[in-house]
Formats: C-alpha cells, structure tokens, sequence
C-alpha cells in the first residue's frame, strides 16, 4: 500500500511505519504537485499541501491524515465526491495550548506586561491592581480537548469553568455546559471568555460587536482557535472605546499579522504569532497518532479521529 508524506519524520520512524507494509513516499509540503508516481497512492499524510497539489489526480486515494486539528485547509469538494476518509490530529497539541490559556489568563491578571514595561525603565511600583482568579466565571467556548487541558489545570485555582458546545452537554472538568442558544446570556456573566471552537461557516465572526458588548468591562477574551471567529475590526473598535481588561490572540484574520493592524499598539493586547500549540513533545504525540491509524488502517480497523467535512470538525 502506498502512502505519500508531506513531512519526514526521520528514517528510523518512517521504516517502522514501512514495516507495516507501506511503500512511502515523501515530498516537501510547500513543493508538492500532482506526479504519475502518485497515481496509486492510497494514504496521504500531510498538513496543508492542497495549494499545489491536485488530490482530484489521485484516484486511488483513500484517506487523508492530517497534522492539524482544523480541516478547514481540506478540498470538501473533492474529499465528499470521491469518498475520502479525513482524520485529524485531535488532541495531539492540547496539552501545550490548555497551559498557553493558562499563562496568559495569569499574565493579564497578574499584569505581567506592566511589570515588563517598568523593568526595561528600571522603575520599582507597586501595582495594586492585580487580580486573583480564585472565584473567577471562565467561560470556553467550544469544550473539545483544548478546552478540556485548560479547564483540568484551572480547577486548581478554584474558579467556576463553563462551557458552550452544540447541545449543553457536560464535558471532563466542566462545572456546567450550555447549549449554542444560550450563548449571548452565558457571556454577559463570564469574567473571561475563551475561544477554543473549530472554525467553520457557522462560526465566522461569532464574536463579533455584539458578543463583544455583552462582556463586562473588565472581562478578558483569548482566542487559540482561528483569527476568523473573532471580527478584529469589531474588536479593535471594542477596545479603542476602553473596554475589556485584556485580550491575548494567538491566532488572526490575517497572518502574520499585518505590521499596520492597531493591535500592536494596544497594550491591553497580548500577541503571539500562532504559537500556542509548540512544545517539545508535539512532533513525538503527531507521530505516535500517525503510526497508530496507519496500523489501524492497514489492519481494516475503524480509524481514530475521523472527521466530518460538512460539520467542519
């Protein structure tokens, strides 16, 4: 069975998946295109290569393993007309990403960018404005495994975490989820909002001026999950007006994020350059998924992470 990778992972570990009776090829993601050799390949494992290479070509293609959470990279079209499984890398960076919310609830709560900006003048204040998360509403939007990590770490600071998902069901470490409808209210009473939901149509701009306006003031928003759920402009405007205490993005509309975006300038924002998911296990647990739905498939089992391409997630 043929398989085409977008990304070596090293001899050792792509024989110990050629022992499993793959013939692997392998191409540089951002230089892949539509070969004859391709023809027959069955298993592509890749991230996001649909720019250059035509998937239509591959006729034998039966199933696409992703490197990332999100499909939103995926041809639908051509996925749904030739019946291609997709399975993704849930779970395999929310680790990293739930101790990223982490870091930067307590770095807005803690005011450690104040703290920074009075070292480099090497001027000694005492900030009595510090906050403390203990009895704080955290409010994640989306209660996938992301939110899952984060929610587990937050229990220790004693804080009341809810949810939204589809149909209010509970999820591990949640005090209370509720369904989409209830959205708007559940906001209005949160002290910190999380976005951590897959991006799809449904959920373009979801934050926009008018979830922005059901925050309190003094409310915090972190964004991990696609620039796109949020409106920036609806943000920047939010937050030229002088509300909300703080907002940490990791991820934007457009990215990099432009030189000229306003957001640079506020203070009230912390910016990371889509970073949240790095850590120095992540090639190890991308792998370990990898080679596990590889035997799966090969043996005919039901494969771990499938993904539906309509839904988005």
């Amino acid at each position: 069975m043929k398989a085409l990778f977008t990304y070596d992972y090293g001899k050792e570990s792509m024989d110990k998946i050629r022992k499993l009776g793959y013939d692997i090829l392998i191409t540089n993601e951002n230089e892949a295109v539509f070969t004859n050799s391709y023809k027959d390949v069955e298993v592509l494992v890749c991230y996001n290569p649909f720019s250059t290479l035509d998937i239509s070509l591959m006729e034998q293609l039966k199933w696409i393993q992703l490197s990332s959470i999100g499909i939103d990279q995926v041809p639908n079209d051509v996925v749904q007309n030739n019946s291609i499984v997709v399975t993704n890398n849930r779970g395999g960076y929310s680790i990293p990403m739930g101790e990223w919310i982490v870091l930067k609830l307590l770095e807005i709560y803690k005011n450690s960018y104040g703290f920074h900006q009075r070292k480099q003048k090497k001027e000694w204040f005492l900030d009595k404005s510090l906050l403390e998360l203990y009895g704080k509403k955290i409010l994640f939007i989306g209660t996938g495994t992301i939110a899952q990590e984060a929610a587990k770490r937050l229990q220790g600071f004693e804080m009341e975490i809810l949810g939204i998902n589809t149909n209010g069901e509970n999820a591990p470490w949640f005090n209370k989820c509720y369904p989409t409808n209830m959205m708007a209210e559940t906001i209005a009473k949160s002290d910190i909002v999380v976005l951590t939901l897959p991006y799809t149509e449904k959920t373009h701009h979801i934050i926009d001026s008018n979830s922005l306006k059901m925050m309190k003031d003094n409310g915090v928003l972190i964004n991990v999950s696609r620039g796109s759920i949020v409106d920036e402009a609806a943000l920047i405007e939010h937050l030229s007006n002088g509300h909300l205490m703080g907002v940490a993005l990791d991820v934007f509309e457009r990215e990099p994020l432009p030189k000229e975006s306003p957001l640079w300038d506020i203070d009230r924002v912390l910016i990371s350059s889509h970073n949240s998911w790095i850590s120095e296990m992540r090639n190890a647990r991308k792998y370990k998924m990898i080679y596990d739905n590889m035997k799966r498939f090969i043996e005919g089992k039901e494969l771990l992470n499938k993904v539906n391409v309509n839904r988005g997630y």
